[in-house]
């Protein structure tokens, strides 16, 4: 317990369990992903959970998130690839980080470096970051020659899967063949690099031909499905990491025609039994959840009344003040899930656990 009226239980438990089905599903090495303060559970907490649990490899987006990692974990190997032309890498090398590079300018920022531990990153098909095909083919020769002037070590070669939640979409086949030709044009090139890796989540659970030496599970590790239309989190073996939880404050009945919160979106058709739960959009509640989703308090449903305020929203039920209201757990437990929220407000459960404020305390679950 807290002296804020809200937490966010993290478990230990689950996080070992959906490491180990990650582990289960392929013969590859686990990078951990933990970007976005570990998809909102805690950096710090996760990272050396992941640790003492065996990862070696982890990976954040943020450089500034990979040098407060370092801090956490100095022996880890860290790979991060959120950087700009105006960024001074001499802390992150210092620091020993493993930096993407998916862009010429990138390449040249690391000329003046001695063994800059580079991941080329290759675009297959996101249109989002990485070179192209034709720009690694013209530019293998230069990765050649900082590699062999001890410049850069070519740690790895990584690119990023677009429909891999999607298994029969065809695209993934089309860019691991393009991932096949980077790994050619380097190679003709002299570069071997010590690491190949592709997949996210979704490429480990549905995508055996992408696993290379090393997968990159993100969101399945937290116990959240990458696609529930295809398996839902319970189907794959998945154990929730966070319960989103808040204290009960005040209960009222009200007359049948009371209006409900802003707007007065809700009217009681019958008399009811409102309570208060102490989070709102401010502490990253969506507000598409007004009058769509529902909390849990002592295995009873209680359905949102009216719109999600800023620091609070109104259920119905059978509650009293001080009792324990549940807005996503593991299914196992009875209560809704981030994909079940995420379902209702037509956003992706990265985002529900994601988007949980920063000021909500994250506690270790019994």
């Amino acid at each position: 317990m807290t002296e804020f009226p809200s937490r966010a239980l993290i478990s230990r438990a689950a996080f070992a369990h959906n490491l180990e089905r990650m582990r289960a599903a392929t013969s590859a090495e686990v990078m951990a992903i933990v970007k976005g303060n570990a998809y909102g559970h805690g950096l710090k907490r996760i990272s050396r959970w992941a640790w003492e649990e065996g990862v070696r490899w982890f990976g954040v987006a943020q450089l500034a998130e990979a040098l407060e990692l370092r801090g956490y974990l100095p022996d880890a190997r860290i790979l991060t690839w959120i950087y700009t032309p105006a960024d001074d890498l001499a802390e992150a090398l210092d620091a020993g980080l493993d930096l993407s590079v998916g862009s010429l300018w990138a390449l040249e920022k690391l000329a003046g470096a001695r063994h800059a531990r580079a991941h080329i990153k290759v675009d297959t098909g996101m249109a989002r970051g990485g070179l192209s095909l034709a720009e690694l083919e013209a530019h293998a020769g230069r990765i050649a020659s900082l590699e062999r002037e001890g410049r850069i070590d070519v740690v790895g070669l990584w690119s990023h899967l677009a429909c891999a939640d999607e298994p029969a979409n065809p695209e993934t086949a089309r860019q691991i063949e393009r991932f096949e030709r980077a790994r050619q044009i380097l190679h003709e090139a002299g570069v071997v690099a010590q690491r190949l890796h592709l997949s996210a989540s979704a490429g480990t659970l549905w995508h055996p031909a992408a696993h290379y030496d090393m997968v990159r599970p993100g969101i399945a590790l937290y116990g959240l499905s990458p696609n529930p239309a295809v398996a839902t989190a319970a189907e794959l073996g998945l154990r929730a990491v966070m319960q989103l939880e808040a204290d009960v404050m005040t209960v009222r009945d009200v007359p049948a025609g009371t209006g409900v919160s802003y707007n007065h979106s809700y009217v009681t058709d019958e008399g009811a039994h409102l309570g208060v739960v102490p989070l709102g959009y401010a502490d990253g509640i969506p507000r598409m959840a007004s009058n769509m989703a529902s909390v849990t308090v002592a295995g009873r449903e209680c359905p949102i009344r009216g719109k999600v305020c800023m620091d609070q929203f109104i259920v119905e039920g059978e509650l009293s003040p001080g009792d324990v209201a549940v807005l996503f757990g593991d299914a196992a437990t009875g209560v809704a899930t981030a994909d079940d929220w995420a379902g209702l407000t037509s956003t992706i459960g990265y985002e529900i656990v994601t988007r949980i404020g920063s000021h909500v305390p994250r506690v270790d679950a019994p």
